[in-house]
């Protein structure tokens, strides 16, 4: 009789391992076969072992965007979790403005990205857009186009407006299932604001973090469409992230076998260092 519903057991979760053999594990197979091939044509490829893997580490093109990646990863998460925990404090817990205010936080997220790139491309444009004037009339030499700092300052900047709603979202349903039985016990013993939300508050946001920080590193990790539409990579290849990298070598040089290589070690990078992330806050939990 067990050994019959285990069997049955098999039969009910075999569609979901054919979905995920068919949207995942295949095309990463056929990624893995590509990156140890060298392909001229349907009926023209070689062997050549990890050839493409040791020189797509040796690349120094390839270096020089993972250090631009890193960096644009890091300083999203500096502005944009601290930044989202304190908008999402200042929201409305009560009220018709709730709604309002979730709204109009969720409209910036249901932008398609390569549409963000281009209205910052229009905003930023230093001789007709917005703020690209405003800040010229300011008595900044801003050119986003010539000048690699704004165009740094510029790709930021877009990416908070994009993304920082995720964050205050997440951190808003965090505070929102909070009982209110803590704030009672805080006010019944003289607790200051600061004191409500070290001892209260954040500890209780720290599930809700771990997901807002591994999704925008996620997410930052694979950014494309947002700075191509917007620098195209430049000035020179001063905002060139690994994913734009990444189509030019498999869609503009069609380098198949170099950028499959490619593509596993981006993909290893991305699984590590969200692997790292989860064990690090986990463990601050655990201690805390």
């Amino acid at each position: 009789m067990e050994k019959r519903e285990y069997q049955w057991a098999w039969l009910m979760v075999l569609p979901v391992v054919l979905v995920v053999a068919f949207s995942a594990i295949i095309p990463l197979m056929t990624v893995v076969n590509y990156s140890l091939q060298d392909i001229f044509g349907p009926d023209s490829r070689f062997f050549v072992g990890t050839e493409w893997f040791v020189q797509t580490l040796r690349d120094p093109g390839l270096r020089d965007a993972l250090g631009r990646q890193f960096l644009f990863s890091g300083a999203i998460l500096v502005i944009q979790i601290p930044l989202g925990i304190a908008l999402a404090l200042c929201m409305p817990r009560k009220g018709p403005w709730v709604s309002v205010a979730l709204v109009l936080l969720a409209l910036p997220l249901l932008v398609p990205w390569n549409v963000v790139g281009t209205i910052w491309q229009v905003f930023a444009r230093p001789d007709v857009g917005l703020a690209g004037v405003a800040l010229n009339s300011l008595g900044f030499d801003y050119n986003y186009t010539g000048n690699t700092l704004d165009a740094w300052f510029t790709v930021l900047v877009m990416d908070v407006w994009h993304w920082t709603s995720l964050v205050i979202l997440l951190c808003y349903a965090g505070l929102q299932a909070i009982p209110d039985a803590f704030y009672q016990a805080a006010r019944i013993d003289g607790a200051s604001r600061w004191a409500v939300f070290r001892y209260i508050e954040l500890p209780k946001l720290k599930g809700v973090l771990l997901i807002a920080i591994l999704l925008r590193f996620i997410f930052s990790f694979r950014i494309y469409a947002e700075p191509f539409v917007l620098t195209g990579g430049g000035p020179g290849n001063a905002t060139t992230f690994l994913s734009q990298r990444l189509t030019t070598m498999a869609v503009g040089q069609f380098d198949l076998g170099p950028a499959a290589a490619f593509s596993l070690i981006y993909f290893l990078i991305i699984l590590l260092f969200s692997y790292v992330f989860y064990l690090t806050i986990l463990n601050m939990d655990r201690g805390a």
